[in-house]
C-alpha cells in the first residue's frame, strides 16, 4: 500500500493528465454570493464519471459499476458564478476491488478546492464489491494518472 499523500502535494495542476470542463449555474450559489460547498461535490462528480462512465454506463462493463464510499473536500478559495471550472482526476492507487482518486477544482488559474475520494467497484444485483479486472485498472491508469514527478 502506498503511504498517504498529502493534499498540499495535490495542488499543483501539472499532476493531472485528465481534466472535465464544467459550467457553473447560477443555481449553484447561495446567499453569500459564491458557489455554495455542498456544489463542489458534485463538481467532482462530473470529473469522475468523465473517467469512469461512458454513454453505455460504467466503464467496468454490464452488470458492474462503480460506487462513491468515500470523499474527503478541502475548500482553499472561494468560486464565483459566471464560468467554467476544470475537474482534475488522477489516480493514486488501486485496491482489490477499489480506487483512490485524487481530484482538484481550477477557476481562472486558482485551485478553489483539493478532494480524495475512494470507489468502489461493485456487482449490481448483489451490490457486494467485486475485484477490479487488470484490464480496467490499467485503462483507468493510463487515462490519469497522478503525475506528482513532473510536478516538481
Amino acid at each position: 500500500m502506498k503511504p498517504a499523500l498529502s493534499k498540499e502535494a495535490l495542488l499543483d495542476r501539472k499532476c493531472y493528465k485528465h481534466w472535465t470542463k464544467v459550467n457553473l449555474r447560477y443555481g449553484d450559489t447561495d446567499k453569500l454570493g459564491h458557489v455554495n460547498n455542498a456544489v463542489f461535490v458534485t463538481l467532482f462528480e462530473s470529473g469522475r464519471a468523465a473517467l469512469l462512465f461512458d454513454r453505455n454506463g460504467s466503464l467496468a462493463g454490464p452488470g458492474k459499476t462503480m460506487v462513491l464510499a468515500n470523499i474527503d473536500v478541502d475548500f482553499k478559495a472561494e468560486l464565483h458564478y459566471p464560468g467554467d471550472v476544470e475537474v482534475g482526476t488522477a489516480l493514486v492507487n488501486i485496491g482489490r476491488s477499489s480506487l483512490k482518486l485524487a481530484q482538484v477544482v481550477y477557476k481562472d488559474g486558482v485551485c478553489c478546492a483539493v478532494s480524495q475520494s475512494t470507489i468502489v467497484l461493485i456487482d449490481e444485483k448483489s451490490r457486494k464489491p467485486i475485484p477490479f479486472p487488470f484490464d480496467l485498472a490499467r485503462q483507468i491508469e493510463q487515462t490519469a494518472p497522478l503525475a506528482l514527478q513532473s510536478a516538481n
